[in-house]
């Protein structure tokens, strides 16, 4: 990959680097992303209502159909690959403002990134939505694998559900504002592996842009940003997120 000359600057320059990472990041782990042209929605349209609250609410099948999805999710068994190391060194060289992420498989806590705002929140625990119990989602998949195919909430009884924003949804005010106040914050915004279509993650590009900072697109498919950012790579992640890190960090010619 060529990194064209005023990429290489603006890495090298930047004190203060926020990176929005979507699902993209983990296809090289064998998880595969959702919109893209062997995503999980693309393939089976029907799988979003999955992830629709009302849906799920409402219809003990789909409630059903997401807990067989949760107990055979390949995150179970997925390993961080070498974007996620890459954001590891970019973080412990004190140069990381925060690592957003609207993944849900914690493949970045994983690779040992720590300051990590997992916008949508988190697929390794279950929650209630009645009291608001939460529990390590392995211990209620071995309820499953047991034979229940709906567990309820062990305290009060009421639905259960992973602990992720689904639509429909509000987010959690205090990782937003954490995640505004980054984008607000860094000199240069990345966005790696994500399609920018999910509001409000996807605005950030805007509160960094409109903040004074430069805006780097990772990502195969075009998205709704490329438009307003300074630099667009569709260039597989895998390969080009180390070299832009290694860039950053001036450790590559």
């Amino acid at each position: 990959m060529d990194v064209p000359q005023t990429l290489r600057r603006w890495l090298r320059q930047a004190e203060a680097i926020t990176v929005l990472s979507g699902a993209g990041i983990s296809t090289d782990s064998g998880i595969p992303d959702f919109r893209g042209p062997q995503g999980v929605w693309t393939k089976d349209p029907t799988a979003e209502r999955l992830s629709t609250i009302g849906a799920y609410i409402s219809d003990p099948e789909v409630r059903r159909r997401a807990w067989r999805s949760r107990r055979d999710h390949p995150a179970w068994n997925a390993e961080p690959n070498a974007a996620h190391a890459a954001l590891v060194d970019l973080e412990r060289s004190g140069r990381l403002r925060a690592l957003v992420t609207q993944n849900i498989d914690g493949l970045h806590q994983r690779a040992g990134s720590v300051n990590v705002l997992e916008i949508h929140g988190t697929m390794r625990e279950a929650e209630c939505l009645v009291c608001g119990l939460r529990t390590p989602m392995p211990e209620v998949l071995a309820r499953v694998d047991a034979g229940e195919e709906d567990p309820p909430c062990p305290e009060c009884g009421g639905i259960q559900k992973s602990a992720t924003i689904s639509f429909g949804q509000p987010l959690r005010q205090d990782v937003l504002d954490a995640a505004v106040d980054a984008a607000r914050s860094c000199d240069l915004f990345l966005a790696v592996g994500t399609s920018l279509t999910v509001q409000p993650a996807a605005g950030l590009c805007l509160e960094a842009v409109e903040h004074g900072a430069r805006l780097v697109i990772v990502n195969a498919q075009p998205t709704p940003y490329d438009a307003v950012a300074d630099a667009v790579l569709r260039e597989p992640i895998g390969v080009t997120l180390p070299r832009l890190v290694a860039l950053s960090l001036k450790t590559e010619p």
